[in-house]
């Protein structure tokens, strides 16, 4: 595990995944993130990568072969190299290994950097491309909030409120594959509001948000969360039934569509990195 720490904040990761296990607030002992309780979901904010979502029929093919490669790809499974760089940064890195290149027949170098400053946590992921052909890939983030983080407050006393869209409308999933089916959710003064009803057919996802910015806040007292992530072109809010936490989960890829014809090279939001390339983004969470 490594601890980061500033004077407003102090966070847990474990190298397991690189992921983000705890983010309390040191003015009210509250932890913003879920608790990672098995009965409903045993994660906190894990990474996805190589692949987001669920493959069609669990594969895709690259060149003439065929590959397999779990939903979320492999990244959240892995043992990360980690360095704390200092009391508030810390860098996790993946490469490539026998075990990978067996599902994923790519050079890549994955690394994820945090860094707390002030009331915010940033999460950048950078790509490198250290081969000498292409790297495809997609990639994304699902940090899974706690609903409340009040123990006098309840799941429906939350709201997300959108700093761009009017409406929201979204792809519905057709067993773990985006569908072309859409439906719209109509809100009130930018708002959507939280019940556990609203995750019961899986994650909502979408492809045409036009926010960059969701805060997660309460009918009942001032705290609560701004969730930014700047040029992710996919997104998924999801919560696994009846449980006690939101995942704003920002996305650059997607589950494969229905009709997908399952070539990497056409997935869509596949990601292309030339040789020697790197590439990056970055979320961040400010807490109030």
């Amino acid at each position: 595990m490594i601890f980061l720490e500033n004077e407003h904040l102090k966070a847990s990761f474990s190298s397991k995944g690189a992921e983000l296990q705890s983010l309390v607030s040191k003015a009210t002992g509250a932890n913003y993130l879920w608790d990672g309780n098995p009965e409903y979901w045993g994660k906190f904010s894990p990474v996805l990568f190589p692949v987001v979502g669920a493959l069609k029929n669990g594969t895709y093919l690259f060149e003439g072969n065929e590959y397999k490669l779990p939903r979320h790809g492999f990244a959240r499974d892995n043992e990360f190299k980690a360095e704390k760089i200092s009391d508030t940064e810390a860098v996790f890195t993946l490469n490539q290994n026998e075990e990978a290149l067996k599902v994923y027949p790519f050079n890549f170098t994955l690394k994820l950097h945090y860094k707390l400053i002030g009331t915010n946590l940033s999460c950048t992921y950078a790509v490198l491309n250290p081969g000498t052909n292409e790297l495809l890939f997609s990639i994304g983030g699902h940090p899974a909030f706690a609903v409340p983080t009040n123990e006098k407050l309840n799941y429906n006393d939350y709201f997300l409120e959108f700093n761009k869209d009017e409406n929201l409308t979204y792809y519905k999933i057709n067993g773990d594959l985006i569908g072309d089916e859409t439906d719209v959710i109509y809100m009130n003064n930018h708002s959507l509001p939280l019940t556990h009803q609203l995750f019961y057919k899986d994650a909502l996802v979408f492809k045409t948000l036009k926010s960059d910015t969701i805060s997660l806040k309460n009918t009942n007292n001032a705290h609560g969360l701004s969730f930014s992530f700047k040029d992710f072109p996919f997104f998924g809010i999801w919560a696994a039934k009846d449980a006690d936490f939101v995942c704003l989960e920002p996305w650059c890829g997607i589950a494969d569509g229905i009709n997908h014809n399952q070539e990497l090279k056409d997935k869509e939001g596949i990601i292309v990195l030339p040789a020697k390339g790197n590439w990056e983004r970055t979320w961040s969470v400010t807490c109030f």
